[in-house]
């Protein structure tokens, strides 16, 4: 009787490891799939080391604590003061609802309802973490800032007027555009990808051709470069 009940707890036994064992499996994300999954995040995170944007690069996220990447600031406090360190847990509960996780946190955004999708991002960022991972590029993502360290003359603006509700922006082709002055944005890029000192650039930002950003290297640039003519 021993023996045979011992036989039928050996068998239970192993049949609840295969399931254990397949629901670890199943758990486990995919790093590849985790790549593709991670083209929902590229709007505001890179997976280049160094290389932010909106938000911090996840890079090196993996094991790190909350709010901790260097050269990033625009963390908020609710972040840095969260004392989470980002695991597989942390980062699967932060993509499910960020302000569930840290209430008051700047990012608002909806969180990812598929927990197979969240896994698999997580995987890419721990692989990514090791130095076993690749980034996406530019190419993948369409996401990346734009390179303006060298655009052509049609971009290059080289003087700035205002008149009443009018920018007046000449080009270093010798074009003059025009632009109603709410539709210019003034923005500033200091990084490696940013225009030359005193060579500001313009980026198209609209479908109607109505809306531009006038990017500069640096904020100290903007106001000696807009002088009030008509």
């Amino acid at each position: 009787m021993k023996d045979k009940n011992y036989l039928a707890l050996s068998a239970l036994a192993a049949v609840a490891g295969l399931f254990l064992g397949t629901s670890g499996a199943m758990a486990a994300g995919d790093a590849e799939r985790g790549k593709k999954a991670f083209l929902t995040c590229v709007s505001c995170h890179s997976a280049e080391p160094g290389l932010h944007k909106t938000g911090p690069s996840l890079a090196n996220i993996f094991g790190r604590k909350a709010g901790a990447i260097e050269n990033f600031g625009r963390y908020s406090e609710k972040i840095k003061n969260s004392g989470i360190i980002w695991n597989d847990k942390t980062l699967d509960s932060w993509m499910r609802d960020p302000q569930s996780l840290i209430p008051g946190t700047l990012m608002k955004i909806r969180g990812l309802d598929k927990a197979t999708e969240r896994r698999d991002i997580v995987a890419y960022l721990k692989q990514l973490a090791s130095g076993g991972g690749q980034a996406s590029t530019g190419v993948e993502t369409g996401a990346d800032p734009v390179d303006l360290s060298d655009p052509p003359p049609g971009n290059q603006v080289t003087a700035l007027n205002h008149c009443r509700d009018t920018y007046h922006l000449k080009m270093a082709n010798g074009e003059t555009i025009k632009f109603w002055e709410f539709n210019l944005r003034l923005k500033t890029d200091g990084s490696a990808k940013g225009p030359p000192k005193r060579r500001p650039m313009l980026v198209d930002g609209g479908m109607r051709g109505d809306r531009a950003s006038l990017v500069f290297a640096s904020p100290a640039e903007i106001s000696p470069f807009i002088k009030e003519k008509c």
